[in-house]
């Protein structure tokens, strides 16, 4: 009998996908006006469970635009 490997699944907190989805943004990866499920070709497949999970649990829905979990920007002027 072999042994089961079982990769663990990194939890992704609110706050880390919000950091992961302004990189995305500021590196124009993806578009604020997008849906938020353009995220899942960002993140591995096997994790994505993990973080719909979690943003439903915080109100969001896929369809969302990623602006909504990006929240209010503020500017400085230079």
């Amino acid at each position: 009998m072999s042994p089961t490997l079982s990769t663990p699944i990194v939890h992704y907190a609110i706050n880390m996908i919000r950091d992961e989805a302004r990189h995305l943004v500021d590196t124009g990866c993806i578009a604020r006006q997008q849906p938020l499920y353009v995220l899942c070709q960002y993140i591995p497949a096997r994790e994505w469970e993990v973080v719909e999970q979690e943003l439903e649990d915080n109100g969001y829905l896929l369809r969302d635009r990623v602006s909504d979990l990006l929240g209010r920007e503020d500017w400085s002027n230079d």
